[in-house]
């Protein structure tokens, strides 16, 4: 008899959602639940009769900790924040005062956690002054974050989960014996050695979003920006959040340096940020993709599959991390 979980990643039918969460909140009568976003988690759109909300299903890997985590930590930051100009995103309690419930999947257990919807828009930061607002509401969140007291632990934004472990998983997928291993372990352990060389310096470290590129993790509505998807959120360094923002792709190249100096400005306006946090930006941009690398390989074998991350992928990023520079020659010939 085949005793293993039959799906590898599901997406739930809203009907069903609605039988197992509509009597767990006060929010008025379920009138409609639409499947909204696959992304790394299942996202819904609810309406009701009180108003319009957001459903999260997290993936089947998600801990119960890691979502207790998050909760943990916005709900303080709501409260540090106040009714400023930077916001984040709202939980909405169930009937008994608990934040999430966990429900079952053909592929095991998912937590779920209901939010306010999110009105306004994404920024574009195509502009100074949209970097520059952008770069404060990023500042004033960090400034927030520093004033939260959190009592459960998460992994840190650290080389190990940056470098090593997805190091770990992208050679597990291409095999040992893969031409471009060699130079993928010469790259991560260069980079893990200048971080760590860099850090003994002194860097701002503290709470991290751990997914802030300006892409869909925060709305604007008028002059606020309210944060969301806080996931990835751990203790790290600080330069390493900033340079999600750096290495944005919507920008155009030619303005790139203008608009990220506009996003330090509105950024330092509000805290400090030192020249030796600016300098580890390019480093912290490495590990970032590096790490994305790694994000692409976990999700091969239950979400995206294989066909998209082939050898061309594999080459693309390999071409990327020797176009950095970090590795020489000669350490690739004594490799």
């Amino acid at each position: 008899m085949y005793t293993q979980p039959i799906a590898l990643r599901s997406v739930l039918d809203p009907n069903y959602l609605k039988y197992c969460l509509s009597d767990q909140y006060d929010v008025g009568d379920w009138q409609e639940c639409t499947y909204w976003l696959r992304g790394l988690n299942d996202t819904y759109r609810l309406r009701t009769s009180c108003g319009d909300y957001i459903l999260r299903i997290y993936r089947q890997a998600v801990d119960e900790s890691d979502v207790a985590y998050e909760l943990s930590l916005l709900l303080q930051l709501r409260n540090v924040l106040g009714a400023g100009t930077t916001q984040v995103s709202e939980p909405i309690a169930q009937k008994d005062n608990t934040f999430y419930s966990v429900i079952h999947a053909p592929e095991g257990e998912r937590v779920v956690v209901l939010f306010r919807y999110l009105y306004g828009s994404e920024n574009l930061l195509h502009d100074e002054n949209s970097c520059y607002a952008f770069g404060r509401s990023a500042a004033e969140l960090h400034t927030a974050m520093d004033q939260v007291n959190m009592q459960s632990t998460r992994i840190n934004l650290d080389t190990d989960f940056l470098i090593r472990r997805p190091l770990e998983r992208i050679i597990s997928y291409i095999g040992e014996n893969h031409e471009s291993t060699s130079f993928l372990r010469l790259f991560a352990n260069a980079l893990i050695e200048r971080i760590s060389e860099t850090a003994s310096q002194g860097l701002d470290w503290g709470i991290c979003h751990g997914d802030m590129h300006g892409n869909n993790n925060a709305f604007q509505e008028g002059d606020t920006f309210t944060h969301y998807d806080f996931e990835w959120s751990a203790l790290g360094w600080r330069a390493y959040d900033l340079a999600q923002v750096r290495g944005r792709k919507r920008q155009r190249t030619e303005r790139k340096d203008e608009l990220w100096q506009a996003f330090m400005a509105g950024y330092r306006s509000i805290r400090e940020f030192s020249e030796q946090d600016e300098s580890a930006i390019e480093l912290f941009l490495m590990a970032r993709r590096f790490w994305v690398m790694g994000l692409d390989v976990a999700f091969v074998p239950n979400d995206t599959g294989a066909l998209d991350f082939l050898e061309d992928w594999l080459q693309d990023f390999v071409q990327e991390f020797r176009d950095y520079h970090l590795v020489t020659s000669e350490d690739i010939a004594c490799g």
